[in-house]
């Protein structure tokens, strides 16, 4: 793999995060319900980190000299709260799966600052993972 193409896949990833943000702001509106109340809370909470997301593979993306994309990833709209949660599972699930192979190109290519800043995409990803299993009782 060589810098540009792996900046091609940041910019990827980076296209997912909008779809992250998009998807969790409309989610939260569709997460409704007293059964719902502490996984609506904790919808609120992925919110920022994905726009955190965003703006560090940004930056990544930059200091790499390549250009930010502001291409969003197609949102799928959810009807009831079964239905977002299990939308959102399955996009941070694919994208733990592509930060876990970003880190380590990122690593390959010599790049040990830009995986290091790839890390806390990895953690917290890992974590909403977590958090959406077990608000669908996995």
């Amino acid at each position: 793999m060589d810098r540009e193409t792996f900046v091609k896949l940041l910019n990827d990833d980076l296209s997912s995060e909008y779809q992250s943000i998009v998807q969790y702001i409309q989610h939260g509106a569709v997460i409704t319900g007293a059964e719902y109340l502490n996984v609506a809370d904790e919808i609120k909470r992925h919110l920022p980190q994905e726009l955190s997301h965003a703006q560090i593979l940004a930056e990544q993306i930059s200091f790499l000299g390549g250009t930010p994309t502001v291409e969003v990833s197609q949102v799928h709209p959810s009807s009831g709260a079964q239905e977002a949660l299990r939308d959102d599972l399955r996009l941070e699930s694919e994208q733990l799966d592509r930060y876990r192979e970003r880190f380590g190109q990122a690593n390959e290519l010599g790049l040990a600052d830009v995986a290091e800043a790839l890390r806390p995409l990895l953690e917290q990803t890992q974590e909403h993972v977590r958090d959406l299993q077990a608000a669908l009782g996995r």
